[in-house]
């Protein structure tokens, strides 16, 4: 019986996303009449910095509904992929090709980047790794089910989460299975997965059902778990706590964030909850010494303390425009939208301080490096930009 109300209710979460710019807020599954739920207008205002383009190009289509397909940018070259599985590599300053190969794949995230290595995962649960130098091939493995999280590699070991729960270590050279975590999945969740995090000897993530890990990189044994929200109310909707967002590791800290929960900071080494504050969050967050930025399920940015969790601002005029995860570039927080505009916030109070548009709907995160943001939006348009010094 439990196996037969599972399906449908998966069925009805993948049809209702796959039109939505990011994993949509689920009152939005049943219809969108409620006015409350239609996107904020855009408000003209002058514009107190002015973004330049660096160079731009089409990798073509690269999805309106996969948050982890998105630049990764490793040692000054950028590497991305489209949904029809070809990777590219690019030098990050010029955008000139490197190289392309064609994995003949549905490529659903990644790539992941790191120590000479790149890591694709696929619909059908396909993980596929490169050389990172020339795209060569190493090695290929299905794994248990589709991959919606970036791999993440250190230490010669390959960190895999699947939709159904579990995590892969797997040897980086081989792709033989060195360890598996399995963590059991609600019978509702939203239709994507906490990447995993590497720091030092330990590996991090984000689980359906409200909670963060940390395994040991070398043997896949928990180190700590930890509740970002313990679930609760009756409906399966109402008990939803889902860790999407990836753990972002700053200071000794790994913050996460809930939807329909809460935003944490845990110590890094001990789990220890060091506060919390009721957002519901679905989206990576970004950090610095000065501020961790979220963009909420509702579409507001906010700008909290990363020692207490006490907000110093809160931008409201962005609501349901179904924002990307926030970027740090400069002193100006960054968030995209589902019609393809870069919308630059001040860092100090949340004013709007820019807008450009670059494409359609803006799923995956902007990408922040040598102070240049990277951006890739759904129609395939990559674009590099860099604010005035």
């Amino acid at each position: 019986m439990k196996l037969s109300l599972r399906l449908p209710l998966l069925v009805l979460l993948s049809a209702a996303l796959s039109g939505c710019g990011t994993m949509a807020d689920p009152r939005q599954w049943f219809g969108s009449d409620d006015p409350a739920l239609e996107p904020a207008e855009l408000v003209d205002f002058t514009a107190s910095v002015q973004p330049t383009q660096v160079w731009s190009m089409d990798i073509g289509d690269a999805s309106d509904n996969l948050s982890r397909l998105g630049p990764a940018v490793d040692a000054g070259i950028l590497y991305v992929a489209n949904t029809e599985g070809q990777l590219f590599a690019l030098e990050a300053d010029t955008g000139a090709q490197l190289w392309q190969v064609d994995t003949q794949l549905p490529v659903t995230a990644g790539p992941g980047a790191a120590e000479g290595v790149l890591a694709l995962g696929a619909a059908e649960g396909q993980l596929v790794v490169f050389d990172a130098r020339n795209g060569e091939e190493l090695w290929r493995r299905d794994l248990s089910s589709e991959i919606l999280a970036v791999p993440a590699i250190g230490s010669d070991v390959v960190v895999v989460h699947t939709v159904d729960g579990k995590l892969f270590g797997l040897d980086a050279a081989s792709g033989e299975q060195q360890w598996l975590y399995d963590h059991k999945v609600p019978v509702l969740t939203l239709r994507g997965s906490s990447s995993p995090v590497i720091s030092g000897v330990s590996v991090y993530c984000g689980l359906a059902g409200g909670k963060m890990v940390s395994l040991s990189l070398d043997s896949g044994e928990v180190e700590w778990e930890q509740h970002i929200t313990v679930p609760s109310g009756r409906s399966d909707l109402e008990r939803m706590v889902d860790v999407d967002a990836d753990p972002l590791i700053y200071s000794g800290t790994v913050y996460g964030g809930a939807y329909q929960g809460d935003v944490a900071a845990l110590g890094e080494g001990s789990g220890k909850v060091f506060w919390k504050r009721k957002i519901s969050v679905y989206n990576n967050m970004a950090v610095n010494w000065q501020q961790l930025v979220v963009s909420d399920a509702q579409g507001f940015v906010w700008s909290l303390d990363p020692d207490t969790g006490a907000a110093r601002w809160r931008q409201k005029a962005l609501m349901n425009r179904a924002l990307s995860a926030p970027a740090l570039q400069g002193d100006y927080t960054v968030v995209g939208d589902f019609e393809g505009y870069l919308h630059w916030l001040s860092s100090e109070d949340g004013a709007m301080a820019a807008r450009l548009r670059v494409g359609d709907a803006i799923v995956a995160a902007p990408v922040v490096v040598d102070d240049v943001l990277y951006v890739l939006a759904s129609d395939g348009k990559l674009t590099a930009l860099r604010l005035p010094e």
